[in-house]
């Protein structure tokens, strides 16, 4: 075996984790390797460890290869499917991913910031532009782990960089200075000519080795040759995306904002006031994902006013069930008395200053609907109508029920949301099913209230009894925490990874330390 064809081996023991076959060439198993995929599943600390290892030779250049086929396959069978169907398919966010690939291709880049990037762009591509947000957030905690590992760490040091998170925000700044379709395009063809080289060694095989290495070398080449525009089209989201990667680590060098003494994680941005929120929805561009064109409802609320409906909810009240509000029955479509006998689970989204003792849950199934979503928290706001302003999540808790208690609940699928007219041309569409559990006064989460000064400091800390005697204009200067969770079978919060805001706008908002309170760590 030659030096490049250990090289080789040693790379691709890294990136799949076992060894050659003892009847393949070395060439064999990576033209296998590539065309499988390298499990685009794995978890963000196995793509921190890779990074992390990316200085064994032709590791780089395997994954760049690997990466740049599977971008290209992905446009070339959509424009097979489009072709087929007759109907134009949107490829954006194909070229979007592409140009992520080749923005790890420029030469000055260096092996820790291409290290960084690959990891921020996983997540991106997992969660889309809508999103960016939440996955750079996400990514961060891979980011960190990959800076922790000994080769990592052994690099830095020899570098001599201080202040690592500013370091690639410089750099990072600089690869964004020279981002354009022209230097693209130099790096794509910069990765056809490398593609080339590594799959020459199969590409003369006859059979399905050779065959296949020589389709894709065609397919990425036929991309090439149509990639001009629509890689001019991604530089406006490339920018994006670069931007809040670049904000993101400034932000965690410079913790210039002051938060609560005793601070366990600071990530939460507070709750959305209403006409922010409203502001926020119209002018985001595209609309976020849980929004609905038109004011008209598919599950419109029930009218509260009804008296058949008044005595129906007053009689179970007298045998035991949940006493019910204008909103509770307003926000139900249908809706049933019904109990609930233990072993069960309840789910509830919440956010740190949401009350894990609410009214609004839901059962075992629902959640693991929303869980299996594409896109979680867009089937959560959507289908269960929760806008923005009620509830910024980022945390959930769960309301366990022992084997032989019962609760009585009320149940159904829940309505449809709109603004007032003139608001807001859209609506949440609902028609899931929720549950409305309501404890006694005891099971109520202890609250502490915050006074947030200009600076986004919070301070002058007073409790339920005292925010409620403020005005409403008063009560408006203070954002509540919760600082112990009461109800003797909730559990949690749980962190969602849904991230703590629906806005990218939002991430110039006051960040809050969340304090280490039993209401905000784990239970």
């Amino acid at each position: 075996m030659g030096a490049n064809d250990q090289a080789l081996q040693e790379a691709l023991s890294w990136e799949t984790d076992s060894a050659v076959p003892e009847d393949k060439s070395v060439w064999v198993w990576l033209w296998e390797s590539i065309q499988g995929d390298f499990n685009q599943k794995r978890s963000g600390g196995q793509i921190a460890f890779d990074m992390a290892v990316s200085m064994v030779p032709l590791v780089d250049q395997v994954c760049d290869v690997r990466d740049i086929i599977a971008n290209c396959k992905a446009i070339y069978y959509a424009d097979e499917k489009a072709e087929e169907s007759g109907e134009p398919i949107d490829k954006s966010w194909l070229y979007v991913s592409l140009g992520l690939t080749l923005i790890g291709l420029f030469p000055s880049l260096g092996s820790l910031v291409k290290g960084v990037l690959k990891l921020f762009f996983v997540f991106i591509r997992r969660y889309g532009l809508e999103h960016v947000i939440r996955a750079v957030e996400e990514g961060m905690t891979w980011v960190v782990t990959y800076l922790r590992k000994r080769e990592v760490q052994k690099y830095i040091g020899a570098k001599h960089i201080d202040e690592i998170f500013k370091w690639l925000a410089e750099r990072i700044r600089e690869v964004k200075g020279k981002l354009s379709a022209s230097a693209l395009l130099t790096n794509f063809d910069r990765a056809i000519a490398l593609m080339k080289k590594l799959l020459a060694k199969v590409d003369w095989m006859p059979g399905k080795v050779g065959d296949r290495a020589r389709a894709a070398i065609a397919v990425v080449e036929a991309i090439r040759k149509r990639a001009d525009a629509p890689l001019a089209g991604a530089i406006g989201p490339l920018n994006k995306i670069l931007d809040t990667i670049i904000k993101r680590l400034e932000f965690e060098n410079l913790i210039i904002r002051r938060g609560i003494v005793d601070v366990s994680n600071i990530h939460f941005r507070g709750g959305l006031p209403e006409a922010r929120a409203v502001a926020l929805m119209r002018e985001a561009e595209p609309p976020p994902k849980w929004l609905s064109k038109g004011r008209e409802l598919e599950f419109p609320g029930l009218d509260p006013d009804v008296g058949r409906l008044k005595k129906k909810v007053a009689a179970k009240h007298k045998d035991g069930w949940p006493e019910l509000d204008e909103d509770n029955i307003r926000s139900f479509h249908k809706m049933e008395a019904a109990t609930i006998v233990g072993p069960a689970k309840l789910y509830r989204v919440v956010s740190p200053s949401n009350g894990a003792m609410g009214d609004c849950w839901v059962s075992q199934e629902v959640w693991d609907m929303i869980q299996k979503s594409p896109d979680p928290k867009a089937a959560w706001r959507k289908h269960l109508g929760v806008w923005p302003d009620w509830n910024p999540n980022g945390q959930f808790v769960v309301m366990d029920i022992p084997p032989g208690e019962t609760v009585k609940v009320w149940r159904g699928p829940a309505a449809g949301q709109k603004k007032p007219r003139g608001q807001l041309d859209a609506h949440l569409e609902g028609g899931w099913e929720q549950i409305v559990v309501k404890g006694p006064k005891e099971h109520f989460d202890t609250t502490t209230y915050y006074r947030r000064a200009a600076d986004g400091s919070l301070n002058a800390p007073i409790d339920r009894a005292a925010y409620m005697a403020l005005s409403k204009d008063e009560q408006a200067a203070y954002i509540g925490l919760r600082q112990k969770i009461n109800h003797p079978h909730i559990r949690g919060p749980l962190d969602t990874k849904w991230g703590y805001t629906d806005f990218d706008s939002q991430l110039e908002d006051v960040k809050i330390g969340l304090p280490a309170l039993p209401g905000q760590t784990v239970n």
